[in-house]
């Protein structure tokens, strides 16, 4: 496929990996299971969090080895949060928390007006040093991207500046709309697919996140 024009953005990361795209092609699939679904996943966040955490700030820290003592160093302060937003972005939540265990988790709570589309706040939850910390905002799908920009703007409005977004699968549509609305926030995705269709669902996709992720469907 021809490389669009975000792919020279730099705050655009499509994060390419053998494990993804077979996790990916499995994960998409109607016959995966929810069991196996929810587990591929925390596999792809895990991956894409590795990417998404590269430039974390390190501190020179001494440990002493069995042989000696030696100067390593470790993530410096409150580095990290996880924001997911529900329901779906729950899914990936764990996947992140294995590689940064010790990382705070808040929750933002948006749904989709069928009719119009657009995004509706119910729920806002962060944690309270949030504003010390680099926000990763999670959420499985990014079609219009009009859920994932408020929940951007919401966290923004408390007081947060460094934000980086992790989607598995995304529409273009949606990545303009993030790179536009929000163009000093970092967007990592692990697919980028053709397009969207009438309902605003995501083509190929992989159908309702959410509802694949918690066998509602």
């Amino acid at each position: 496929m021809e490389k669009l024009e975000f792919y020279e953005n730099p705050k655009f990361h499509h994060v390419r990996h053998p494990l993804i795209e077979h996790k990916l092609a499995i994960l998409r699939d109607i016959h995966t299971p929810t069991k196996q679904f929810v587990e591929l996943a925390e596999e792809i966040a895990m991956l894409e969090t590795y990417e998404a955490t590269k430039d974390l700030p390190l501190e020179a820290v001494t440990v002493e080895t069995p042989l000696e003592k030696a100067t390593c160093y470790m993530v410096s302060g409150r580095a990290v949060g996880i924001v997911p937003i529900l329901r779906a972005g729950l899914g990936m939540v764990s996947g992140v928390q294995k590689l940064i265990p010790n990382a705070k988790v808040g929750h933002i709570g948006l749904y989709r007006d069928h009719e119009t589309h657009q995004p509706i706040e119910y729920y806002c939850k962060l944690p309270e040093d949030a504003e010390n910390r680099t926000l990763i905002v999670v959420d499985p799908m990014l079609a219009t991207g009009g859920s994932a920009s408020d929940a951007i703007a919401m966290i923004k409005k408390r007081g947060v500046t460094k934000i980086k977004l992790c989607c598995i699968v995304s529409a273009p549509e949606g990545i303009r709309r993030i790179l536009a609305d929000h163009p000093d926030v970092d967007l990592y995705v692990a697919t980028v697919d053709r397009c969207l269709n009438e309902n605003c669902y995501i083509l190929p996709g992989l159908g309702d996140a959410g509802d694949r992720l918690f066998g509602t469907k």
